[in-house]
């Protein structure tokens, strides 16, 4: 499934031996406001149980994105970040049009995402708000990971 692109300088790539967990965990652990706390083992978990993609300047990973799917009818898109320091210069558009171009995932009926704060990026490729948010339930077992 890898196959790499570099744009710009800054290598995008879906093969998981690059992941640096470090990084990740890191990030998602105190910097995301969806997975505060979120233990070690469980971003491990969840890495292997996904398709991930990510961005690479000088050998350090600067953003991260994955999509836990069947890859046949259903894709979720989850924990994606850039870090501060590569904002607003065109990973998060880069990396997404990465993600759009993977074979895995063309094809799929339905690719879903949550957002708190960046639906004009994703609207560029074609996610939208729900048309019927009344279809579409859940279960919390528990807020966040500081309660479990």
């Amino acid at each position: 499934m890898s196959k790499d692109k570099t744009i710009d300088g800054i290598l995008y790539s879906s093969d998981k031996k690059l992941l640096q967990l470090n990084v990740i965990h890191a990030y998602l652990s105190q910097e995301s406001y969806w997975s505060q706390g979120i233990p070690e083992e469980i971003v491990r978990k969840s890495i292997e149980g996904s398709l991930c993609f990510a961005a690479y300047h000088d050998n350090k990973q600067i953003a991260f994105a994955r999509v836990v799917t069947d890859k046949a009818t259903f894709a979720y898109l989850a924990d994606v970040f850039v870090i501060e320091a590569y904002r607003k210069k065109g990973v998060s558009k880069n990396l997404m049009q990465f993600i759009m171009e993977c074979e895995e995932i063309k094809g799929i009926r339905k690719f879903m995402l949550a957002t708190r704060d960046a639906h004009s990026l994703y609207e560029k490729y074609g996610f939208k708000s729900l048309a019927v948010p009344k279809n579409v339930m859940e279960i919390k077992f528990f807020e966040d990971y500081h309660s479990k």
